[in-house]
C-alpha cells in the first residue's frame, strides 16, 4: 500500500532540510498516542529511530535511515522499519523536500506499508492516513516564514 502526502511551506529546500531534527520529530509526534522517543540520531544515512508508545498500545518501532540525497531540486531521506508494531510487516518512508523556488518547497511523505496479508494492509490505509494527515497543518506552522 503506498500513502503521498504533499504539503507546501515556505523555505528554501535546503533549509527545510536541515531542520528535520530531533525538534521537528517532536513536533510531529501523534497527538492520540502517548509515545516517548527512545533514540534519535538524526537523517542521515545509518541513523536510527527508536519510539516506544505507551498508549493506547505498548509497541515499540524501530527504524533505520537507509539512504538520504540531495541534488538541485530536492533533499530527501528514507527510514525503513526495522522491529514493527503489530500488525505492520513492512515500512518504508521517503521524506523529500522539493524545491519550487527559492523560498517554497513541497515537503512530500510516501509511505509504503504492508500489513501481514492484503485485507489487514487495506484495513490499516485509513489509518496511518489519519495518523499521518496532521502532519501537513504542523508543517505549515513549523515552517512559517517569520519576514
Amino acid at each position: 500500500m503506498n500513502i503521498v502526502l504533499k504539503t507546501k511551506v515556505d523555505g528554501n529546500y535546503k533549509a527545510i532540510m536541515e531542520r528535520f531534527d530531533l525538534q521537528l520529530f517532536e513536533a510531529l509526534k501523534p497527538a492520540h498516542a502517548k509515545m516517548e522517543i527512545v533514540e534519535f540520531t538524526g537523517s542521515k544515512k545509518g541513523d536510527l529511530v527508536h519510539i516506544r508508545f505507551v498508549s493506547p498500545i505498548k509497541a515499540e518501532w524501530i527504524s533505520k535511515i537507509i539512504e538520504d540525497g540531495e541534488d538541485d531540486k530536492e533533499s530527501y531521506f528514507i527510514d525503513k522499519g526495522i522491529k514493527l508494531p503489530f500488525p505492520l510487516r513492512f515500512w518504508k518512508h521517503k521524506h523529500i523536500v522539493r524545491k519550487i523556488n527559492d523560498n517554497s518547497s513541497y515537503i512530500i511523505d510516501d509511505i509504503t506499508f504492508k500489513g501481514p496479508n492484503i485485507v489487514l494492509s487495506y484495513l490499516m490505509y485509513p489509518a496511518i492516513y489519519l495518523g499521518f494527515f496532521p502532519r501537513k497543518k504542523i508543517y505549515k506552522a513549523y515552517f512559517k516564514s517569520t519576514d
